[in-house]
């Protein structure tokens, strides 16, 4: 399959498994993609994900032989959009473990997740309009979002990638390590992830991801209307008395 997903726990490892086509994005990728986050959301017992890539690149985008030939609606899905995940409709944690170089659609791919662990050998990039295209899969406005306006032009409409240090000091990247420590890294953020409630960890990024768009007033309502809805769950009985027990919560994400 040109996409994978392997449960481990509460974890859920998504592969991009195109490396001959250096992933970029087919008809097939889009829709195992699509087939997987829904396989991972729906699943009670995945409390986090991590997206990874075989091969030496992460993603290099849309696949222009489908382009080429006029196929390029079919590299969207419905409900996800481009690669069945920029515009996906998320509730849990999604990190990207990037090896490789992530350009055009899989610098937009990159944008779509939580949070990012790159390796000192990947770079960022929108290269579209090296081909007389736009960045149609949210590239466009969550660069901008991610390192800021100005840095953020300079790639788009020069087409030129920035490293992944760079991303990392512009707030876009978490971390950056050696390209064989990458998954370990991931792994590891998402340990720190696992140990907190789930049904906490996706009200809350639910706000957060909504930070930069609804207003202070919004924002507040749903952080409220957050706390209102952890109140009536299990774990949230289950955090205090294990502190007052002096023990390890036992989450049931219920």
């Amino acid at each position: 399959m040109p996409v994978e997903m392997k449960k481990d726990g509460h974890l859920a490892i998504i592969t991009l498994n195109r490396p001959e086509a250096r992933n970029a994005i087919n008809s097939e990728m889009a829709q195992t993609m699509e087939a997987c986050l829904d396989d991972y959301e729906n699943d009670p017992d995945l409390w986090c994900a991590i997206l990874a890539a075989e091969g030496t690149v992460f993603c290099a985008g849309a696949d222009l032989k489908e382009i080429s030939a006029g196929n390029g609606a079919s590299l969207s899905t419905k409900k996800g959009g481009f690669g069945g995940i920029t515009r996906r409709e998320r509730t849990k944690p999604l990190i990207a473990a990037i090896k490789g170089t992530a350009v055009a659609g899989g610098c937009e791919i990159s944008l779509a997740c939580d949070l990012i662990i790159a390796s000192t050998e990947t770079v960022f990039g929108l290269a579209e309009v090296k081909r007389s295209l736009a960045a149609g899969a949210g590239g466009l406005f969550r660069l901008p979002r991610a390192i800021g306006k100005s840095t953020a032009m300079e790639v788009i409409m020069t087409g030129e990638p920035i490293p992944a240090q760079r991303a990392y000091e512009l707030g876009m990247v978490n971390k950056v390590v050696e390209p064989d420590s990458v998954m370990e890294e991931a792994r590891a953020l998402a340990d720190r992830i696992l140990v907190n409630a789930p049904l906490a960890v996706q009200a809350s990024r639910k706000v957060a991801a909504r930070a930069m768009m609804d207003t202070d007033d919004d924002l507040w309502r749903a952080s409220n209307r957050a706390m209102a809805d952890l109140a009536k769950t299990e774990d949230y009985k289950e955090g205090p008395l294990a502190f007052i027990e002096k023990r390890a919560p036992v989450w049931k994400g219920k």
